[in-house]
């Protein structure tokens, strides 16, 4: 039943992301701003959930499945990024490149590991 739970939340996480990529204009710069917004707030989100979840069982860690590896893992997506990175590269936008490579993975971990110390803290 794990699976089935795991299933749908990744069904929501990949429509959200579709939604987002939808919502979200690409720059004329070319930086992918949608997938960059779905994978730091996905890596906040992630944070808040461990905290909540994990650490001080606020939400049922039966959610765990359906938000953090299902949905979570379909809304943030590192495929996405690395293609978009080597397109920016191949296409000769390398500062582009850089920033958004740079700026993903410093700001991902930033918000991470922000929630995490700040949900530790509040709760």
């Amino acid at each position: 039943m794990i699976w089935l739970f795991v299933a749908l939340g990744g069904a929501l996480g990949a429509v959200s992301r579709y939604g987002l990529t939808q919502l979200v204009p690409i720059a004329a710069s070319g930086f992918p701003w949608a997938i960059w917004f779905a994978n730091v707030f996905g890596s906040m989100l992630m944070g808040l959930l461990y905290v909540l979840i994990i650490e001080r069982g606020i939400i049922a860690q039966q959610w765990a499945p359906f938000l953090m590896v299902g949905f979570l893992g379909a809304l943030t997506t590192f495929s996405s990024f690395a293609l978009d990175a080597v397109l920016l590269w191949q296409n000769g936008q390398f500062g582009t490149a850089l920033a958004y490579i740079i700026s993903s993975v410093v700001t991902c971990l930033l918000c991470a590991g922000i929630t995490v110390i700040v949900m530790q803290r509040v709760l």
